[in-house]
């Protein structure tokens, strides 16, 4: 099959069109031809950062975790697929899992799920993992009808899912972002924008909450950040957080009593544990865009075989709006 791998690790490292052989479905696995794949930041840790971050896959490294294809092969115990099944999943790209920059992969059949009709193959490309990030953080938390919930960077990939998964939910939804078109989008979702550089925590939780503060806050900015999502949460809220790799001071967590939730999607696909949950995951949200309460933002810029670098410098520049997609 054709491929596109890495022959090397770096920010400019180049992919490179590579033969390798066809996938053979294995036990529990099904055989996936790809029709379209997405970009994620963690695909442009592991091309820029290479040995440096654990997960990486050894080198001639296939990337790519999400995708939307057809299976055209079944392995042995599998019950719940057929070929010429239309689905979608995360199920690669890391360690020692061939990813999805390729013309077929062998997907374990407990990381997919049958792909949402409603959506096209570029757009289901696009939801596996901000959707199972999002959905595990949100659910973690306990959201339910009547909360209010505040999504940190909720035009982002994972925070734009996040918006309208609460919004299912029952919650009512704040989400920061910055300057115009951000702001259009979130509103969009139907979550009341907050522009983070132009108003205080302080401030927002006192117009909007009274000052008592969010019920939950979903942060999928992270970092440093999470300070500023311990301030806007309640006494006694949840703070779930996509992005804790921080040496941060847990005081107000505990003076707050705050409930804090770290989600690390890809536990399952690391560690062999619990992987049917993503499936599960995937089925929720594939009901969800058929019912009309999820439709993933896809950025308008095409990229095919020869744009997968293209794509990845999209991403990495700030420039995308939404999620970048390959079409192979």
């Amino acid at each position: 099959m054709k491929a596109m791998v890495l022959n090397s690790y770096g920010p400019e490292a180049p992919f490179e069109l590579a033969e390798m052989p066809d996938p053979v479905a294995t036990p529990g696995h099904v055989v996936v031809k790809m029709a379209a794949v997405s970009v994620n930041t963690v695909d442009t840790m592991i091309r820029s950062m290479g040995a440096d971050l654990p997960l990486s896959p050894k080198l001639p490294a296939l990337l790519g975790m999400d995708f939307a294809g057809t299976v055209i092969a079944i392995g042995e115990g599998v019950t719940n697929f057929a070929i010429g099944d239309e689905v979608y999943g995360c199920a690669g790209g890391l360690m020692d899992l061939p990813g999805s920059l390729a013309e077929y992969i062998n997907a374990d059949s407990r990381l997919i799920a049958h792909k949402p009709k409603t959506l096209s193959m570029r757009e289901a490309a696009a939801l596996p993992l901000v959707g199972i990030t999002a959905y595990e953080g949100l659910t973690r938390a306990d959201v339910s009808e009547g909360q209010t919930v505040l999504v940190q960077g909720g035009a982002g990939g994972v925070g734009h899912v996040a918006v309208q998964i609460a919004r299912h939910l029952g919650a009512t939804v704040w989400a920061t972002g910055r300057g115009a078109d951000q702001m259009s989008l979130i509103e969009g979702l139907g979550a009341r924008p907050l522009d983070f550089t132009t108003q205080s925590v302080e401030d927002y939780v006192a117009e909007h909450t009274g000052g008592v503060g969010f019920d939950v806050v979903f942060d999928s900015v992270g970092g440093s950040n999470m300070t500023n999502s311990f301030e806007a949460a309640k006494l006694n809220g949840h703070v779930a957080s996509t992005v804790a790799m921080v040496e941060i001071d847990l005081t107000p967590v505990h003076f707050k009593g705050l409930s804090l939730h770290v989600v690390f999607m890809l536990i399952p696909m690391l560690h062999d544990v619990g992987r049917q949950t993503h499936s599960d995951i995937l089925r929720i949200l594939a009901d969800l865009a058929d019912d009309g309460a999820l439709k993933p933002i896809v950025d308008e810029h095409k990229f095919g075989w020869a744009d997968v670098g293209a794509a990845y410098a999209h991403l990495t520049n700030g420039s995308a709006v939404g999620k970048v997609v390959v079409e192979l």
